[in-house]
């Protein structure tokens, strides 16, 4: 199987200042934080979930590309994963 997002909704979490979405692998779901460096400059929950959705193409092709490395029970991206 192959990772899709089938599911659009994200939230975001304080503690880590990151944005926390859901990949799927057939009925398995794999879980995704976008860590703030992706999102410099930005304060807010409300501006997180916004850069976050002008980014949404990119974040999913870099999280596709994390999952294929290598399997994890949770994944953290960072600018190295968009490189």
């Amino acid at each position: 199987m192959s990772l899709s997002f089938p599911n659009q909704s994200r939230s975001y979490e304080e503690a880590g200042k990151r944005i926390r979405f859901i990949g799927h692998d057939g009925m398995f779901e794999i879980p995704f934080f976008a860590g703030s460096d992706l999102f410099p400059g930005v304060t807010s929950e409300a501006g997180y979930l916004r850069a976050f959705d002008d980014a949404r193409v990119s974040v999913y092709k870099a999280a596709r590309r994390a999952y294929s490395a290598g399997r994890k029970p949770v994944y953290v991206l960072t600018r190295v994963d968009f490189g």
